[in-house]
């Protein structure tokens, strides 16, 4: 059994081409279901997936750039390929397998990651690590991809609500090897499964997401809900975090940058207040992608390098949490450079 380091040797992220406005949106407000509530305050601006773009198509593109920096030959020693889809288009199966097509290669460890929403990055993380560490498998490749806004909530009886403002598209990659250069050194993950219950996807009329019907599916938001998200949210994702400095035994305020998923404004504000951080160390980029749900992460973590944000030797804190409050992570990475 290998005892390796695994680090997270880098990540890369992809946005679609088309941008859309938050007045796209505003034309179809529906006057019933407007709300003042800070979960639903629009980004000015999130981008949608082109018209026939798979999940292959995002996680090749968002692949890429590893290629790019680090060489094709770097597929030959990917033996774990763990791959989130927010809306998969392959029944059954899931997209891991086309992914895995796509690329040209044949992991022994293909995991389609259903469960962890928008901290799917961080809990692909710690999956990979534990069986590099575990066995004799070389390298991980974790993709995660956000497809839903440019399908979902554009939809004609979903663009006019609130929440369909909020999503935008876009997919992330990391590349994780056993090394000690840019070292995972620590992961907390929890499940809260009783909530797990609690983000419904609802149609009028009412029927189960996979029965044919006139109705377009939405996520079953009420005033209740949306507080007890809020609630959990902002107390759960600070929670991880505080649980990975004490056994590293620093301090929150000492990171150098706090990387989440960007749910909406008030989370971040928050999150990096709770962990006593001023904003400059907190990378935002709600206003130009909206909610990028599993993919946030890796994107905003990219964008933050490419922006010199992360200098090597920094200590960076990864987190977030999913759905209604059934699953939190974190991850701490003392960040190598590219």
């Amino acid at each position: 059994m290998s005892t390796a380091t695994v680090s997270l040797l880098d990540v890369a992220g992809y946005l679609p081409e088309t941008v859309v406005p938050a007045d796209y949106f505003a034309q179809y407000a529906d006057a019933e279901d407007v709300t003042a509530n800070i979960m639903f305050k629009s980004p000015k601006f999130r981008h949608h997936v082109a018209p026939g773009e798979t999940p292959a198509d995002m996680a090749e593109r968002a692949v890429a750039p590893l290629l790019d920096r680090h060489g094709r030959d770097v597929l030959r020693d990917i033996d774990v390929l763990i791959v989130h889809t927010q809306l998969p288009e392959t029944g059954i199966v899931g997209n891991g397998g086309e992914v895995a097509a796509r690329l040209g290669i044949n992991p022994e460890w293909l995991i389609d990651l259903h469960n962890g929403g928008c901290a799917a990055f961080v809990h692909a993380m710690k999956l990979a690590r534990q069986i590099l560490v575990s066995t004799d498998a070389k390298a991980a490749l974790i993709v995660t991809i956000q497809n839903a806004a440019g399908q979902i909530f554009t939809q004609e009886q979903v663009r006019g609500k609130p929440q369909a403002a909020i999503p935008g598209d876009g997919a992330g990659a990391g590349l994780l090897v056993k090394s000690d250069i840019s070292p995972i050194l620590d992961i907390e993950t929890r499940h809260l499964p009783q909530f797990a219950g609690e983000m419904t996807v609802l149609a009028d009329p009412p029927r189960k997401y996979w029965e044919a019907g006139p109705g377009q599916m939405h996520v079953g938001f009420t005033e209740s809900k949306i507080a007890k998200v809020l609630g959990r949210g902002n107390r759960i994702v600070p929670e991880v975090a505080h649980a990975v400095c004490k056994r590293l035994g620093v301090a929150s305020s000492e990171l150098d940058l706090l990387v989440t998923n960007q749910p909406n404004r008030a989370f971040l504000r928050n999150w990096r207040d709770a962990l006593l951080l001023p904003q400059d160390r907190h990378p935002d980029t709600f206003d130009e992608c909206g909610n990028l749900f599993g993919a946030g992460i890796p994107v905003n973590f990219d964008r933050a390098i490419d922006e010199g944000r992360a200098a090597p030797g920094s200590l960076v804190m990864f987190a977030g949490f999913a759905h209604a409050g059934d699953f939190a992570a974190a991850a701490a990475v003392r960040w190598g450079g590219r």
